[in-house]
């Protein structure tokens, strides 16, 4: 197995072994859900709590692990280790959540949303380096019917999604200074935003590809 992908499995073992490690000392009815005002809004039990983020990890980790092999393109292969690395960096996210859960429920508190505004920063930059890097396949990236249909389509596509997503992730770093609605805006807003550009980018781009050989 490769290097980055068995730092992989060390992440998603490191949360089971974080959640066996504080079973005794979380409350029976842990928080795992804020609001916009920073209080939490939703519960569980204690084995969901600790182990729920774990279990979608885990899930995560092999259905990332076995994509390449499905993709009858074979094209994720072309960019393999900038995917790796995206991966080990998403379960990173995943183990931050994880970590954040465990630290509220064991009586720290804290602004929650300024808490997820780096590390989603972090995922969204991280998903803009991918797009810059990746090569056209069947399952990672901005896959439209008109990306699909034309290598040189995908290849605009994502290098505009590579810099639109760098921004995003940049962008979700404001929220740090902010709060609310406003910090729920910079961190999720932009990302909405630019997926939905690219879509109609895509469409845009193709259609000049149709248009221009018969002019």
């Amino acid at each position: 197995m490769r290097k980055v992908v068995l730092a992989s499995v060390g992440l998603v073992a490191l949360q089971f072994l974080v959640g066996f490690s504080f079973y005794p000392l979380m409350p029976e009815r842990m928080a795992i859900h804020w609001g916009l005002s920073g209080e939490p809004n939703g519960y569980a039990s204690r084995f969901v709590g600790l182990f729920l983020i774990p279990v979608v990890s885990a899930g995560l980790f092999f259905w990332t692990w076995v994509l390449p092999g499905l993709d009858p393109s074979k094209g994720i292969y072309a960019f393999l280790d900038d995917y790796d690395l995206f991966v080990l960096g998403f379960l990173g996210f995943m183990a931050y959540l994880d970590g954040l859960v465990v630290v509220w429920n064991l009586g720290w508190r804290f602004d929650i949303l300024a808490g997820l505004a780096p590390v989603t920063g972090a995922m969204l930059y991280g998903i803009g380096v991918l797009m810059g890097r990746s090569r056209m396949n069947w399952f990672v990236g901005i896959r439209t019917p008109w990306t699909l249909s034309s290598e040189e389509v995908w290849e605009r596509t994502h290098e505009v999604g590579g810099r639109l997503f760098r921004l995003c992730g940049v962008l979700a770093f404001a929220g740090l200074l902010a709060s609310g609605w406003l910090a729920l805006l910079l961190t999720v807003a932009p990302a909405l935003v630019a997926g939905v550009y690219l879509v109609y980018f895509s469409y845009s781009e193709y259609q000049k590809q149709i248009v221009e050989p018969s002019a």
